[in-house]
């Protein structure tokens, strides 16, 4: 090889970014790979090379000993560097292979459940998303600052899985204050999300092909995490008394039963007290488990009657919560309560499966909860969406009228509107997407036959303004009320 062919090759196959014995290395290594360098090519002499590259000969020796050291050239202090024989990574016309292929279970969990439920993926009224303007920034990054310059101990490198001991602490006091939950702070395992906390339970308490109960219609993300775990999911039908396990034909044997009793997801119902002691009658009598996701318990307003289900048997529920709703998604921090053996457990498949939560990030939580902030923030924040989930409901029935059916939920930061057909919900869909709305198809999160049709919409930042906006865009979707019964 001349010294002006390897010029060329490293302008054409290293051209920029590195210095420039990577540059070198790495123009010659795709050379051989790419089988544009023979084996038995003879490459320039180190002095040749530095003198066509401008560069010095330490330079050109160093590139070569690295591709000595893969095998890709042989390297005699005698004789110029000469090209092996290796297996060509690419075929001589250089088309690309398919890549690594996902498996069955991978094909699961790499799907995409979410994406056809949204008019627009990106825009406004989205279900699930608070309204960032509300988040206490300075507040946070005040505790934040402390967090980062407090010695860890322990908490530096693998101890405490289970979450940092402040913040589980914290957590067990606010939790029996206020949603009446019977722990303690060994009780409380802290992970990245509640998303984690369902994978974790997916794969820690049943096996593959088991059966599990999930609301219908209901949460996408406990059916992902339960098919992934290739368990068999079977539906619990949900009506305006809540999940009602006496209805639900694949409970007999099933391991689990995946509950919003609060808020329901995606109805905004809530359960019943007879519904819940007869679930939990089940679980007890079947050796199951239920578990309840509060994923917006701080946000009820309409009195202590939004209690939770685990204090009724914290032998049988394991609770799951967030600072998703009340604070950001961003922030990733979720928490479980569970049975004392099987907390212990799974706070060993928290580090196990590397879903920990960042560390600062509880201690900052930890602090606002210790110094009574984050209760003063969710009462700020529950009083601005009680205000706005009221202006919402108002301005959809003014607008839409009997069209549809839409009611104040018990709390959280979405409400469902109701549709008589799933024609009405897809016009619905489809004008506020090209209005920029993100709402949900409420057919989306169901699996059975008969799909509630209508919408789930968000009205974390549905101020007077917005909300008469979104109203007017709902309606002129829907069309025309004549002739409609």
């Amino acid at each position: 090889m001349e010294p002006a062919g390897l010029r060329s090759l490293v302008e054409a196959m290293a051209p920029d970014g590195g210095t420039i014995v990577a540059r070198l290395f790495r123009a010659l290594r795709e050379g051989v790979r790419s089988g544009h360098l023979e084996p038995g090519v003879v490459l320039p002499s180190s002095r040749r090379a530095a003198a066509a590259l401008g560069i010095s000969r330490n330079s050109v020796n160093a590139a070569y000993e690295l591709l000595r050291a893969e095998g890709l050239v042989a390297v005699d202090r005698r004789r110029a560097p000469v090209v092996t024989r290796v297996e060509r990574l690419v075929d001589p016309a250089g088309a690309a292979g398919e890549g690594p292929a996902l498996s069955a279970r991978g094909r699961t969990q790499c799907g995409d459940l979410r994406t056809r439920l949204y008019a627009d993926a990106s825009g406004r009224f989205r279900p699930g998303a608070p309204d960032e303007p509300l988040f206490p920034r300075d507040l946070w990054a005040r505790a934040l600052r402390r967090a980062a310059r407090t010695a860890l101990g322990p908490m530096r490198a693998y101890d405490d899985y289970a979450g940092a001991p402040a913040l589980r602490r914290a957590l067990a006091d606010h939790l029996r204050r206020e949603r009446g939950l019977v722990v303690a702070p060994d009780d409380v395992v802290v992970t990245a999300s509640s998303q984690a906390a369902l994978s974790l339970l997916a794969a820690c308490l049943c096996d593959p092909g088991e059966t599990v109960l999930i609301e219908e219609p209901g949460y996408l993300g406990a059916r992902a995490a339960f098919e992934t775990a290739a368990l068999r999911v079977a539906p619990l039908p949900v009506d305006e008394a809540g999940a009602d396990i006496e209805a639900a034909t694949g409970r007999t044997g099933a391991r689990l039963a995946y509950v919003t009793p609060s808020n329901q997801y995606p109805l905004c119902t809530r359960m019943s007290l007879p519904r819940r002691a007869a679930l939990i009658a089940w679980a007890r009598a079947a050796r199951a488990v239920v578990v309840e996701d509060d994923y917006d318990g701080e946000f009820h307003w309409r009195g202590p009657e939004a209690g939770a289900m685990q204090p009724l048997a914290p032998d049988a529920v394991v609770y799951l919560g967030s600072a998703a709703k009340s604070l950001l998604p961003a922030l990733r921090i979720g928490w479980m309560v569970a049975p004392r053996p099987l907390a212990s457990a799974l706070a060993r498949a928290v580090r196990n499966a590397g879903c920990a939560a960042n560390v600062h990030a509880q201690l900052a939580l930890a602090e606002l909860i210790e110094s009574g902030a984050w209760k003063l923030h969710l009462r700020r924040v529950t009083r601005t969406y009680e205000t706005r989930a009221r202006l919402l409901v108002e301005a959809i029935r003014a607008a839409a009228g009997d069209r549809v059916e839409v009611a104040l939920p018990p709390g959280g930061l979405q409400l469902s509107v109701r549709m008589e057909s799933l024609a009405d919900e897809a016009a619905a869909v489809a004008g506020l997407g090209a209005a920029g709305y993100a709402v949900a198809r409420l057919s989306g999160f169901s699996a059975g036959e008969a799909p509630v049709a209508g919408l789930l919409v968000s009205f974390a930042e549905a101020d007077g303004p917005r909300a008469t906006a979104f109203a007017a865009a709902l309606g002129r979707s829907l069309g025309p009320r004549e002739g409609r019964g």
